[in-house]
């Protein structure tokens, strides 16, 4: 059975993206999409945005879980400084370029840094953040896009986005109320406190906690126990569980209803 690309063997797939911080490989039903710029702790920039929104298009149809890591020793420590700075990165608007931008060019930049953060929850994957060191702001934002993390012992969450004078805008603000509640998530937010493993866990922030030399082997093992179930089931489970919050509990009993339906009459060979 194939299993996420791990640092000494990614080496051996040809990457199906390798560019600007950014790489996909794919192996047989589970990709592996790769921060590549240790050096800067993975910071993020809009060109690694644009490379991971690519990422995503170019999934082949046969992925089933895919899996998200970042090389070295921190996951993500969040934006590039320099784009804080007046000059910002070269061939890229500083922030004082956007914020002097009209307000439809300013809403159209945000939402397009927002589409590398929201294909992660399609309902055909399952995404799996593997996050050890920092994952501060975007990057605990990324890793919040994912819908299952897992975390090494040295794990450090971070929203440090108040503290700059901004707000969380890469998405993260929605899963991390769902998973933690609005008054933690108030509380993580404006404080920009570290959320360390154990609280993760507690938090539901993580799935699981694990020494970070076990986190190759965490993910494999729990890619494995996703890719044992039949694919169209564990779909309709996701889309599912997806709309709960959005869905009254009658609604949510029709949506199952049917969601059961469909995979009956596809188990009985009836299906379309």
């Amino acid at each position: 059975m194939a299993s996420p690309a791990q640092p000494d063997t990614e080496q051996h797939l040809v990457p199906l993206l390798d560019k600007d911080g950014v790489r996909l490989t794919v192996d047989d039903a589970i990709a592996t999409v790769t921060l590549t710029n240790p050096a800067k702790r993975n910071a993020q920039s809009p060109a690694l945005w644009r490379a991971l929104t690519e990422a995503g298009r170019l999934l082949p149809g046969s992925v089933r879980v895919v899996v998200l890591r970042g090389e070295g020793k921190s996951f993500s420590a969040g934006l590039d400084r320099q784009m804080f700075t007046p000059e910002g990165i070269e061939g890229e608007p500083s922030f004082v370029d956007l914020a002097r931008s009209s307000d439809a060019d300013l809403d159209a930049a945000i939402a397009s840094f927002q589409e590398a953060f929201t294909w992660w929850r399609r309902s055909d994957i399952v995404s799996i953040a593997a996050v050890q060191g920092h994952a501060i702001g975007a990057g605990f934002q990324l890793a919040l896009a994912c819908d299952l993390r897992v975390v090494a012992d040295d794990v450090q969450f971070a929203m440090r986005e108040t503290s700059l004078g901004l707000v969380p805008d890469l998405t993260g603000t929605h899963p991390l109320v769902g998973l933690v509640g609005y008054a933690r998530a108030l509380e993580i937010c404006a404080t920009g406190r570290f959320v360390l493993a154990e609280e993760a866990v507690n938090s539901g922030l993580a799935n699981l906690a694990v020494p970070a030399d076990q986190l190759d082997a965490a993910v494999t093992d729990l890619a494995a126990a996703l890719l044992s179930a039949p694919r169209d089931a564990v779909i309709e489970t996701k889309a599912l569980l997806r709309g709960a919050v959005d869905r009254t509990y009658d609604e949510q009993r029709a949506a199952e209803r049917q969601a059961q339906a469909r995979r009956l009459r596809d188990l009985a060979g009836l299906g379309d």
